[in-house]
């Protein structure tokens, strides 16, 4: 007996000793297509367990078949069933990706033009399974294709043309696949502008009620300078009322509405613009909502914003930099941390991982530089920190180059990257 239970232990403890701790599984989901609009547009993976002896590499991509599409907006964090949406906005069309086997992503289906509206541009998870979909504009066969781009210029004051009011886009009620559940028109009678282009959109369900944003991606279209924000009754899609946000002390700080945020009080809502303003709004469920002036950032063109507990984490382009504030009292937030990530950078997207941790930069290939970032954040103080080990192999430099790789697909240009998350 003695024997045999020395001979169990010395199996057991051989066993254990041959065991590694392996690293908890994470990856990255790029989306992005060729800068030159030759090559097919593709979601790539990217290994980002910072413990994996992998960690930054490139494990998978897969290409959609389609070039030039101006890979855009994907959903913005990793939906629990493990398929992800990405637009190709140029195209107005629509892939819905399986990453649940995230070293071999299959393309499930694609689809473009529903419920008479056509280019998606932000895809929110409902609890009931449904997404609810903003749509920009009114499907319109043979239109040219919208062209999304980094800045959002314009002069505010141009007359509204019939032709432009026809083009109002909505929200749409869908399924993953595309399967319309309900739509209905973002054009609001009664104001005077129309020029209305459903860009994102908060749902409320504890008190009925979606917030929208209405900025154009059409970069051509200079006139639509989107200083609108509008609430809908969540339950039937039916529009309540729009409200025009007020000038900042720059005096242009409105333009432009971007993303909508739900705050920690469940009932006050953050509205960004791309004129890098920040507006706190109140009464959302009430006859006649608010909308305040609370902070600016330097510049224009302020990109995709994170709230996570009460920081706020903000691109900001004119400064190459990520800033954090805390917004413990909304009506004055103070900034806490930021990294700037230097001179040839011009972050725009972002997007936070499950933990609360680690955030994902990129710059939209946009700019000279064309790197992907990523940050830790401490959710306890709000103090960010570039991941240094996040570089690519012999690099000076934290990030890796998106420029000149060599994709498991093939391609091997450079790679315009939009819509990042971390996997779930």
């Amino acid at each position: 007996m003695v024997v045999a239970a020395s001979l169990v232990w010395v199996i057991l403890t051989s066993t254990s000793c041959s065991v590694r701790p392996q690293a908890a599984p994470s990856y990255l989901f790029l989306w992005a297509g060729d800068a030159d609009g030759k090559a097919s547009d593709f979601l790539a993976v990217i290994d980002a367990a910072p413990a994996s002896p992998r960690y930054r590499s490139i494990v998978a991509s897969i290409p959609t078949g389609t070039a030039g599409t101006h890979p855009h907006h994907t959903e913005l964090e990793m939906p629990p069933s493990g398929h992800l949406l990405a637009n190709g906005f140029g195209a107005g069309r629509t892939w819905l990706f399986d990453l649940t086997q995230p070293e071999h992503p299959e393309v499930m289906t694609s689809f473009g033009d529903l419920a008479g509206f056509s280019h998606p541009h932000t895809f929110i998870r409902l609890a009931n399974g449904n997404l609810l979909t903003t749509f920009q504009y009114a499907a319109r066969t043979g239109a040219p294709a919208a062209q999304p781009a980094h800045g959002h210029g314009a002069a505010a004051g141009a007359a509204t043309t019939e032709a432009e009011e026809a083009r109002t886009g909505g929200l749409v009620e869908m399924d993953e696949r595309g399967t319309v559940i309900r739509s209905r028109s973002a054009h609001d009678p009664a104001i005077a502008d129309s020029r209305l282009y459903p860009y994102s959109v908060l749902p409320i369900p504890a008190v009925d009620r979606a917030v929208l944003t209405t900025t154009d991606m059409n970069s051509g279209h200079k006139e639509a300078t989107s200083q609108w924000v509008q609430f809908w009754r969540l339950s039937d899609l039916s529009l309540l009322r729009s409200i025009a946000l007020p000038p900042g002390p720059r005096g242009d700080e409105h333009f432009f509405t971007g993303e909508p945020k739900l705050l920690p009080d469940g009932q006050s809502v953050y509205v960004h613009t791309f004129n890098c303003g920040l507006y706190l709004v109140r009464g959302v469920d009430q006859a006649e909502p608010s909308a305040t002036f609370v902070k600016g950032f330097p510049g224009k063109d302020c990109g995709v914003p994170v709230l996570t507990g009460h920081y706020w984490l903000q691109t900001v382009p004119q400064t190459h930099s990520l800033v954090a504030l805390d917004i413990a009292d909304p009506a004055h937030p103070r900034e806490v941390s930021s990294v700037a990530f230097g001179d040839d950078e011009e972050p725009h997207w972002l997007a936070i991982d499950p933990s609360g941790r680690r955030l994902v930069v990129n710059s939209g290939g946009y700019t000279k530089s064309n790197r992907l970032f990523v940050i830790n954040f401490d959710p306890a103080s709000g103090a960010l920190s570039i991941d240094d080990s996040f570089r690519d192999a012999g690099s000076t430099r934290p990030g890796i180059d998106l420029t000149g790789k060599a994709w498991p697909h093939g391609f091997s240009g450079k790679a315009a990257p939009h819509g990042t998350v971390f996997s779930r």
